[in-house]
């Protein structure tokens, strides 16, 4: 299966604190809702990113809807809201969809 069609690992309010603040690779954390176009734009960008990056980079998807502990605790308002997440600390946050490039620019500095 080409990785655009490879679903991201999904978390929840439940295994966030497993899943990204324990976890020994930085975390891309793409907060996303079922409703939203800009999310569905975006999802086979992240899943090129993961599939390339399984050794330096992890990345997961949340569903706001579902799991509101954790969106209202990052202060989440705007879907899609990537956040970067090192050694269990927000250190980058962007809103909005964009290109592959672009997203990988803005992230250079902290991967």
């Amino acid at each position: 299966m080409p990785p655009s069609l490879t679903a991201l690992s999904q978390v929840t309010d439940d295994t966030f604190a497993e899943e990204v603040l324990a976890s020994p690779l930085p975390v891309l954390v793409d907060f996303t809702a079922a409703w939203c176009p800009p999310c569905r734009m975006i999802a086979p960008v992240l899943a090129d990113i993961a599939a390339e990056r399984p050794d330096s980079l992890k990345v997961v998807s949340i569903d706001v809807d579902a799991n509101p502990g954790t969106t209202a605790a990052y202060g989440v308002l705007s879907m899609p809201t990537l956040m970067l997440f090192k050694a269990g600390e927000p250190v980058k946050s962007l809103v909005g969809a964009r290109p592959k490039h672009r997203l990988l620019q803005e992230l250079a500095d902290e991967l």
